[in-house]
């Protein structure tokens, strides 16, 4: 089915985009803030290794060297500081790592329709689709539209965008096109970041059924799916002149339905009495 076809495609350029770069390269780009933990270690004769956090303020106190910045700046700049530092004077030459062990600063949320809603750490840079692959992607009752809440602080974003009040803004992923490989529907992640999948909206069935009513059915389903849903075609139903009424762009619209023409969320099933 199309859904299981996403599920893979999203979970495959996830790894891909994942692995793009080693670890060490990915955490190197990483900006430290508050509450981080993070591991120094000088190499050499008279080195050290020893474990701070990112205060508040955005501080921390190295031996030697006292108070010093670590919130905002990434690990390769605190690296590149902190060797500056060490070898104006205390080492000679001095080769310096920051790893960090424990990211605590930067969150994303992720809710919906996924298999595992939660909050995961940002990281690094991270996209989209890398995020769903952390929650175990969209399931089969999802929509086709992620949507991304920020708030934006009053600055203006290059990615088409609805505002929707109090600073935040709402940046919209068609994930049928993502799965077709437009990837300027897979937005970059910022720290806050709330990811929200919607359940698909349901279809609805009336006329010569066995249970008319409302159905939630995900994205891939066929009339023949729903109406089994539905308690099947009645005795007295007419089949071969079902109909679909579907909204498109605010206009609604009349169609034959076929048994394994594929349904939108939304869409309403008619199945008439027969003549005779």
């Amino acid at each position: 089915m199309r859904s299981e076809r996403l599920l893979r495609i999203l979970v495959v350029i996830g790894l891909l985009q994942g692995l793009a770069l080693p670890a060490n390269a990915q955490e190197v780009d990483y900006v430290l803030g508050p509450q981080d933990i993070f591991n120094i270690t000088v190499w050499g004769p008279g080195g050290t290794s020893e474990r701070f956090t990112v205060e508040t303020d955005g501080t921390f106190t190295f031996p030697m060297l006292g108070r010093l910045k670590a919130g905002g700046l990434t690990v390769r700049q605190l690296q590149d500081d902190l060797t500056g530092r060490l070898g104006d004077g205390y080492f000679n030459n001095p080769r310096v790592t920051v790893t960090v062990e424990d990211y605590r600063s930067q969150r994303i949320f992720v809710v919906g329709e996924v298999s595992k809603p939660g909050t995961y750490s940002l990281t690094r840079s991270m996209t989209l689709i890398e995020a769903l692959t952390l929650a175990g992607s969209p399931t089969a009752s999802a929509g086709s539209v992620a949507l991304v809440r920020r708030r934006t602080n009053g600055e203006v974003s290059k990615t088409p965008v609805t505002h929707g009040g109090d600073g935040i803004t709402e940046i919209r992923a068609d994930l049928t096109a993502l799965q077709d490989g437009m990837l300027s529907e897979n937005p970059v992640l910022r720290d806050g970041d709330t990811i929200a999948v919607p359940r698909a909206a349901p279809v609805f069935v009336f006329g010569l059924v066995g249970r008319p009513g409302e159905y939630n059915v995900g994205r891939d389903a066929t009339v023949r799916q729903v109406l089994a849903l539905a308690g099947g075609v009645g005795p007295r139903g007419a089949p071969g002149r079902m109909r679909i009424i579907r909204t498109t762009n605010g206009t609604e619209h009349e169609l034959k339905a076929g048994m394994d023409d594929p349904v939108k969320p939304g869409d309403t099933i008619i199945v008439p009495e027969r003549y005779f």
